[in-house]
């Protein structure tokens, strides 16, 4: 492992430990040459899930793209990034435990409006706006009773 503040690759493990959900494990080293910390995280590598577009290409799933939705509708609401990345990793988790390897971008867009809708609704109501690409306020309106009922 190359130490990201001198580049050296010879370091020493201090401490061990896997996550609390128990996906990975977390080591802590210490670069041997300039003496600083870093950590580093060891992960089952899985098959690349492949994305299936609206439009029709493919592309490799990106957690980072749903991160970066998710966080766009829970802007300014009461939801730490620690939860976004918790709710982040649950939706990958979920779709590599899938016995398919190429999963509709519809899919993954209503798996996240699923598990949104229990964590935060207004952050729900942001990201269905978005994602449904509502026609007008009617459609709009239609989403909100449903989420009130």
């Amino acid at each position: 492992m190359k130490c990201p503040f001198c580049n050296t690759d010879e370091d020493k493990v201090v401490d061990s430990r896997t996550t609390k959900d128990g996906s990975a494990i977390r080591r802590r080293r210490e670069c041997l040459k300039c003496e600083k910390r870093f950590t580093t995280y060891e992960r089952v590598e899985h098959v690349a899930l492949m994305v299936a577009k609206k439009d029709g290409r493919r592309e490799p799933f990106d957690p980072q793209k749903v991160k970066l939705g998710v966080l766009k509708a829970c802007e300014k609401r009461p939801i730490a990034v620690e939860q976004v990345d918790r709710f982040v990793d649950e939706i990958e988790q979920t779709l590599m435990g899938s016995v398919d390897k190429e999963v509709s971008s519809e899919k993954i867009g209503a798996l996240v409006m699923k598990k949104l809708r229990n964590l935060d609704e207004v952050a729900y109501v942001r990201f269905a706006s978005v994602y449904r690409q509502f026609r007008d306020i009617n459609e709009f309106m239609e989403e909100l009773r449903k989420l009130l009922s």
